[in-house]
């Protein structure tokens, strides 16, 4: 399988890259994709690093695994494809998005493109999943590969804002530098999470921006 990986990211995850995992984990995907439908498609696993690059990355938000309905998943971290019914995690954050800046946001389409291109870094722990079968590629490794990523944004860059939603994420994130970058954690945005007054009101929009601002980089355009 082809890594379809930009160059500045293959430079950065070089020796990861490398190591015997990745290409184990590589080759049980192709298998995985030939038994079972999976998504995102193969061309759009690296989605995530394609769009935003090492350089740009600015805010980092991190999901579990992509969703696993036939042509939702686009390789960003809770967006969906355009034409796509906006999932209900989606749908609090954009209810949070209202909220939080004071914002008269109706959107039709739950890809988060625009988000990514502004170098916000829409990182699944998983980049793949098997079709109707959520966590199902968990044994692939993904997590060592991502986990990796995470590092090197921690050690490599500065001022850097994590948006850790959820226990999962939080965990995920443990090891992230926090005298250098700028952490913030909420309840998951899914309903049973949000019901129960754990996301609405976090103010994780505005609080990434003003952190932002306050370091002298653009801040990011949520809608």
């Amino acid at each position: 399988m082809k890594i379809n990986l930009s160059a500045d990211w293959q430079a950065v995850l070089a020796n990861e890259i490398e190591k015997p995992y990745f290409n184990a984990l590589l080759l049980s995907l192709e298998d995985e994709c030939k038994n079972h439908n999976c998504y995102p498609p193969l061309d759009l696993v690296f989605s995530a690093f394609n769009y935003c690059s090492f350089n740009d990355v600015k805010v980092v938000i991190i999901g579990q695994d992509p969703y696993h309905g036939e042509g939702e998943a686009n390789g960003l971290s809770f967006s969906v494809n355009d034409n796509v019914k906006i999932p209900p995690s989606l749908r609090n954050i954009f209810r949070e998005i209202n909220t939080d800046l004071d914002a008269v946001f109706m959107p039709t389409s739950g890809n988060l493109e625009k988000w990514a291109n502004q170098g916000v870094l829409l990182l699944n722990a998983s980049l793949t999943v098997r079709k109707d079968t959520p966590n199902s590629h968990k044994h692939l490794k993904w997590n060592l590969f991502t986990d990796a990523v995470i590092q090197a944004i921690s050690d490599q860059k500065e001022n850097v804002v994590f948006l850790l939603w959820g226990s999962f994420a939080q965990k995920k994130g443990s090891k992230i530098d926090r005298s250098k970058h700028h952490v913030l954690e909420s309840g998951h945005p899914s309903p049973m999470s949000a019901n129960q007054g754990k996301w609405f009101g976090n103010k994780h929009f505005s609080k990434t921006n003003e952190f932002l601002n306050s370091k002298g980089i653009k801040e990011i355009q949520w809608f």
